[in-house]
């Protein structure tokens, strides 16, 4: 069975781990694992009232994580206080619902593990979607009972350092993602495709990635939610 572990549109795989945004429609189907948050570029409407929103859903659907959320640098030089106001605000919520979350930390992962540190324990676990830092950061990410989830740009046949990173994260915690959105969607290769291409980079058969991926998204799964296989 393949599986997606992050995206925003589903379809590339045969179960995926959908995010949106708390005040967004609800996404339905049985081989959706749904996360609600507030993405760090939506950093500055994260108010008490969208807050509110966010416990609703949780308490709506008790299979739900959350995310994906996190900190970001893509658009600004800083990470700005609204930023790790609202990324602080729903790790708390999560840990109050002792729901996993999907991380964004685009070009400040190492702000992302540390923020997470107070909460290990109290969030039962964390996928660090897009992970593209050197794997220096891949031992604090395992004292979390973190996963990292491999994306498209592994078919990309320049992207040698990530390729190398793709070759030193633990068994234990690989994923693979499309990161599909309704604008990338026809675009993206499946999820196939690209545990594939990770199995052929590690030394391995894609049978064997995939069922390895599908252990590890079995016990990075939701409260509540069927575990897969049963």
């Amino acid at each position: 069975m393949s599986i997606d572990a992050h995206c925003h549109v589903a379809g590339k795989a045969e179960r995926s781990f959908i995010c949106a945004r708390p005040d967004a429609p609800v996404p339905e189907g049985p081989a959706l694992v749904r996360f609600y948050g507030y993405h760090p570029w939506d950093a500055a409407q994260v108010d008490e009232a969208a807050l509110s929103l966010l416990r609703r859903r949780l308490e709506d659907d008790p299979g739900a994580g959350v995310g994906e959320i996190g900190l970001d640098r893509l658009r600004e030089r800083d990470v700005s206080d609204s930023m790790r106001r609202a990324f602080a605000a729903q790790l708390e919520i999560a840990a109050e619902f002792g729901r996993p979350v999907v991380l964004h930390g685009a070009k400040c992962w190492g702000q992302v593990v540390a923020a997470c540190r107070p909460f290990s324990g109290r969030i039962p676990a964390f996928l660090f979607h897009g992970f593209s830092r050197s794997g220096g950061l891949l031992p604090d990410i395992g004292k979390l009972n973190g996963f990292v989830s491999v994306g498209p740009a592994v078919l990309n046949d320049h992207a040698v350092n990530y390729r190398e990173l793709v070759k030193t994260i633990p068994d234990f915690m690989l994923l693979a993602e499309s990161d599909a959105t309704e604008d990338n969607f026809a675009a993206l290769p499946s999820i196939g495709e690209i545990v594939a291409k990770i199995a052929e980079i590690r030394g391995t058969s894609a049978a064997l990635l995939d069922a390895l991926t599908e252990r590890n998204a079995a016990r990075f799964d939701a409260p509540g939610l069927t575990r897969l296989g049963d």
